[in-house]
């Protein structure tokens, strides 16, 4: 019989109006658990709870947050590699990747259990004689946390992190299409320590429960990650109600390659940023920017390549990509591919479902080349396994087409050349900047965001997470 999973309110688990199957993308007849769908009027009760909750844990020693959060990442990386399979059942990474996901979040709340430790204020003299004035920070109250499917057990972990080591009780509504990892994380949370309240989860569809969250009087900030379309929705929203906002909001992120790159090393972090976790992350770079010279040998090796590529089941030894997360997301990755062509590009390898010996969303990774920058397979986020080929003439052209984009996440240089990387580091238009490395892959401990449509508001991650979840104040005394 199917396990059936509940909402986490006030410290009980609750069931919702109905439940739903979480579905093996790999294996459309692998029903990994049903998960109930919870109506707006248990978001109600979660934010009330967190409401509730917030007075005690906001001023709640930091030895006590410090222990729970380490607790929380210390099981997490115990259940690395049971967690890491979860995470790819559900959402089509390959196992090594889900696994490293896992371990990512396990070292985020490690990480944030020492910054439990090390909040800091100032003391500073006043202008006036005999004041003194300091300036500390404060939690900003109930955090309502949004969270993709592309990295269901990652993305929630840096977010909740950091609000509860700043003293902040939370709601998160994680995307409906990945619950199972979620619901690990909360039942983890809830054996930490940590007060009933300080988390709750409520899972369910955006239109039942994301709109009353974004829009809830007691939530008083919002971080979320998705599409751009809904967090200018969401922006528009919490505008008119005054609350902080975060917002990650994807990229068209550009990799650079120059003449006089290594073209191993070239093409590996190509094939890495475009198609590894099936090109659904946001800094995957769709956009292979490549300099005249070194062109023709770049596109027979990308070739070679890519025929080298396994496509298979997510958990299965040998697989390098794993399936597309759904049905919906699968017919626009291809769909692209048709706008692409039409609009006159050459489709150089892939693009077409694979029919395995089970039944799921397979995909070929797709590479387009003779593409412009005014095509809309060069201006619009596809998030998949497809890519195209931008030729160009030289450096300046490179950079130039490289920030010819309304996104501004990640953008990375391929080159032997110091002068250029340097450049490109500080001309680049990004948030992130990788020197002849892959654009998908960084670290927990430092800033991670974008500019321009990619993101909105303080950056995630590393000590910056301070900025977000919390609030300024500055006290006067007179003794």
């Amino acid at each position: 019989m199917t396990q059936k999973h509940d909402n986490l309110i006030g410290g009980q688990w609750l069931a919702g109006s109905n439940y739903t199957p979480n579905i093996n993308p790999s294996n459309l007849g692998d029903v990994i658990g049903e998960y109930t769908q919870a109506s707006a009027e248990q978001l109600d009760a979660a934010v009330q709870a967190a409401r509730a909750a917030f007075p005690a844990w906001s001023v709640s020693g930091i030895q006590a947050r410090a222990d729970a959060l380490d607790k929380i990442g210390t099981e997490i990386l115990a259940r690395r590699e049971e967690l890491g399979t979860l995470l790819s059942r559900e959402e089509g990474k390959t196992k090594a990747e889900g696994i490293g996901e896992a371990t990512r979040a396990g070292n985020i709340f490690k990480f944030f259990a020492g910054e439990c430790l090390r909040l800091t204020g100032e003391v500073v003299p006043s202008v006036r004689p005999g004041i003194g004035v300091e300036i500390t920070r404060e939690p900003v109250g109930v955090i309502g946390i949004i969270t993709p499917w592309n990295f269901p057990i990652a993305i929630p972990a840096w977010k909740i992190a950091p609000a509860l080591a700043y003293g902040n009780c939370v709601v998160m509504k994680p995307a409906d299409l990945v619950p199972g990892c979620a619901w690990a994380l909360a039942e983890i949370i809830s054996r930490s320590g940590i007060p009933a309240g300080v988390f709750n989860l409520v899972m369910g569809r955006g239109s039942v429960i994301g709109d009353p969250l974004v829009n809830h009087p007691g939530v008083d900030a919002i971080s979320f990650t998705g599409s751009q379309s809904v967090g200018a929705r969401i922006a528009q929203q919490c505008a008119v109600n005054l609350k902080k906002i975060q917002l990650e909001m994807g990229g068209k992120n550009p990799q650079v390659i120059l003449d006089d790159a290594d073209l191993a090393q070239a093409v590996e972090l190509s094939v890495q940023s475009a198609f590894f976790s099936t090109g659904q992350r946001c800094t995957a770079s769709s956009r292979l920017i490549v300099t005249e010279g070194i062109y023709p040998k770049f596109i027979e090796a990308m070739k070679a390549r890519m025929a080298g590529l396994k496509v298979g089941d997510a958990l299965a030894a040998g697989t390098d990509i794993g399936p597309v997360s759904s049905l919906s997301q699968l017919e626009q990755d291809m769909r692209y591919v048709d706008i692409g062509q039409a609009e006159g590009a050459v489709l150089l390898a892939g693009g077409e479902r694979l029919k395995l010996s089970t039944d799921g969303f397979f995909m070929a990774p797709a590479l387009l080349t003779d593409t412009t920058a005014d095509m809309r397979i060069n201006r619009e986020e596809v998030f998949g396994p497809v890519a195209s080929i931008i030729r160009v003439k030289g450096y300046e052209e490179a950079l130039f087409e490289a920030n010819n984009t309304p996104f501004g996440l990640a953008a990375g240089i391929a080159t032997t050349s110091l002068k250029h990387a340097t450049h490109f580091k500080r001309h680049s238009q990004a948030g992130m900047v990788m020197v002849n490395l892959p654009t998908a892959g960084v670290d927990y401990h430092v800033p991670f965001g974008g500019r321009k449509g990619s993101s909105y508001g303080s950056r995630e991650q590393g000590r910056y997470a301070q900025e977000f979840f919390t609030i300024v104040k500055t006290a006067y005394t007179l003794p």
